[in-house]
């Protein structure tokens, strides 16, 4: 398997896709701003397409629907949705997409010397947290940040941010493998739920599967297809949530655009 996540589903991200930023609007003495003030400094359209929108009831606010121009909401906290669309709230934070290649630790540091997450971003000024991890013979994708609360936050199993998985596994991997899959295996620290499965390539000695989950725990794909009888020769995640490695190579990373961390944090609820 000489690429494990290439997905023709999802060529090189735009790289003139919008990456998440911190909006210079100075909030009232409440904290609070005007909110299509807030809708076109976030580049959403023009102040007064923005109105419009509002008037045209596209716009909700925390799940209600807001037509009242002049309405003021937290630019920080507010859950803001435009035709559908979720509107990343005011940040200093970073978001950061990263491929991490086989062999490197899902650490910021390790006391073995051993080569690390922070060495692929060894150019970031931000002090960064990774969300759960992926083992170390394993590649794919990883989200870093400097927000502590969304990282805990999106790698808490009860958020069921959805992980896709495509592994390179022994043997021939029939359809009857598939419907087990599909049924929850049931490992020695409890049940396993997959969500999606495909057979992506199948031969006699080795074939390609794909596995969408939503856990997070210790070497699951990896325990989880050695149980069914395919113990796995390479492991790379894909995606996580909305979010694809696109074009990014081994080692590279990106900043989240303002509408992947939107989608993300509408998948995690």
């Amino acid at each position: 398997m000489t690429d494990p996540v290439t997905d023709p589903e999802h060529p090189p991200t735009d790289a003139g896709a919008s990456p998440v930023t911190n909006i210079d609007i100075e909030p009232d003495e409440d904290g609070l701003v005007r909110l299509q003030k807030l809708l076109a400094r976030s580049g959403v359209a023009s102040r007064r397409r923005c109105e419009e929108l509002m008037l045209a009831g596209e716009v909700t606010v925390d799940g209600e629907v807001v037509t009242r121009l002049g309405t003021k909401v937290d630019p920080r906290t507010a859950a803001v949705h435009v035709s559908g669309k979720r509107l990343p709230p005011l940040s200093e934070h970073v978001y950061l997409v990263l491929h991490k290649p086989t062999g490197v630790v899902s650490t910021m540091s390790d006391p073995q010397g051993r080569r690390t997450l922070s060495d692929l971003v060894a150019d970031r000024p931000e002090r960064l947290f990774h969300v759960g991890r992926l083992d170390t013979d394993t590649s794919g994708l990883l989200l870093l940040t400097n927000d502590g609360d969304f990282a805990q936050r999106m790698a808490h199993p009860s958020y069921e941010v959805e992980k896709t998985y495509v592994a390179e596994v022994e043997g021939q991997v029939y359809p009857n493998v598939k419907k087990r899959l599909l049924a929850g295996v049931e490992l020695e620290d409890g049940p396993v739920e997959v969500r999606r499965a495909k057979i992506k390539q199948g031969a006699p000695g080795r074939s390609i599967v794909e596995l969408v989950i939503h856990e997070g725990r210790n070497r699951i794909v990896r325990r989880l297809l050695e149980e069914v009888g395919h113990p796995v020769l390479q492991l790379a995640r894909t995606r996580f949530g909305p979010l694809h490695l696109g074009g990014l190579k081994p080692g590279e990373s990106r900043e989240l655009s303002a509408d992947e961390l939107g989608q993300l944090l509408d998948a995690a609820g």
